[in-house]
């Protein structure tokens, strides 16, 4: 009978761990989820306790890109199976500029480049055609203090700059009292869809903490 109950539940999706796969075959999904991060923040929760150089006060990163994630209408697929090379370091070196560091290229590619389907050098192309698409509020740049906030503000903020997103396609995400990522659901050819329910989760927090660029 137990085993009939564990059965019930894993098909239903409610066992931890059930919603995610690995080794899944390549370019096998439903829609890509475009996280973006912003900067000063992660740099408060993790980045500046790691020394990473993306938090140095000479750059003055804001909404980074943190990855283009394949994603299923339910649970994601990681670590996928491809014939594909692993990226160059010159290809990962040249997104720096909207991701924050080489590593976290190499990182995004391994766990989620590999099963887009694509070519190392395409899935950035197209991690950087995704991320232009998508205006970022140049608001929170104006900043000269961290703030505390709605985090239904941010998501506002992204909607009226942004007229092509509405709210099902789009999430605000908080992590330790910050406001985490912004991220964007879109389908192959990079225009705006519903995201999944394991997905829309919005912060609700009313006070979060919003660090200004450095």
């Amino acid at each position: 009978m137990r085993g009939v109950f564990f059965t019930v539940l894993t098909a239903a999706g409610l066992v931890a761990g059930a919603a995610q796969a690995e080794g899944e075959r390549a370019g096998a999904f439903d829609y890509y989820v475009m996280a973006l991060s912003w900067s000063p923040n992660w740099c408060a929760i993790e980045g500046d306790a790691k020394g990473s150089e993306q938090c140095d006060d000479r750059h003055d990163y804001g909404w980074t890109l943190h990855g283009l994630w394949p994603q299923f209408h339910r649970g994601w697929p990681s670590y996928c199976r491809t014939t594909e090379a692993p990226p160059t370091r010159r290809q990962t070196g040249e997104m720096r500029d909207i991701m924050g560091s080489p590593g976290l290229a190499w990182h995004q590619w391994k766990k989620h480049g590999t099963c887009s389907g694509l070519s190392a050098r395409d899935y950035f192309a197209l991690s950087r055609q995704a991320y232009d698409t998508v205006t970022r509020p140049e608001v929170f740049r104006r900043l000269d203090k961290a703030v505390r906030l709605p985090a239904s503000v941010v998501e506002e903020a992204f909607l009226k700059a942004n007229p092509s997103l509405t709210a099902d396609s789009l999430t605000i995400t908080c992590r330790d009292g910050f406001i985490q990522e912004a991220r964007v659901c879109l389908s192959r050819d990079l225009d705006p869809v519903p995201c999944g329910r394991d997905v829309i989760r919005d912060c609700t927090l009313s006070n979060a903490t919003f660090e200004s660029v450095r």
